[in-house]
């Protein structure tokens, strides 16, 4: 029959190795909810472009990604409300966007690229408002040549 150790030198030690395993394992996997959060636009067709006009119902200002619900009708006569995913609303902002650039009723005209799988979900290619303004996505703008102030 063997004695459980009692020695305190050997018990602090074995205490602090499992805490810091612990604490390994929680680092690891802390991050894992905020990487799944976030996808990638591959379920976006990029070489195909649809035109939306319609009108907005909804502008949701919102992080990760921003999103317009827009009410359009197809040459059918067919009304259909279409989700309209963009940037960040930090980078929308940077590129000209308000949260107040959209509000339910206003009429636009949308460029989207559709989803793969044909639900009437896209990624925002442009939007132009009834003012003639046309915004894009929220992407990041162009880099700058490097000896230049302004983009080219």
């Amino acid at each position: 029959m063997t004695k459980p150790c009692t020695r305190p030198s050997t018990l602090m030690a074995a205490a602090i190795a499992f805490a810091a395993s612990v604490a390994a394992i929680i680092a690891a996997i802390a991050p894992a909810p905020a990487a799944f959060a976030h996808h990638s636009f591959a379920s976006f067709d990029r070489t195909k472009k649809v035109t939306l006009v319609g009108t907005v119902k909804d502008f949701q200002w919102t992080n990760p990604h921003a999103w317009i619900q827009v009410t359009a009708t197809d040459d059918k006569g067919q009304a259909t409300e279409w989700g309209v995913e963009c940037g960040s609303p930090n980078m929308m902002a940077r590129t000209g966007w308000k949260k107040n650039s959209l509000l339910p009723g206003d009429k636009v005209v949308a460029v989207v690229n559709p989803l793969l799988d044909g639900r009437p979900n896209g990624s925002l290619v442009t939007i132009t408002l009834a003012d003639g303004t046309v915004l894009g996505p929220g992407d990041a703008p162009p880099p700058k040549p490097l000896g230049t102030s302004q983009p080219q």
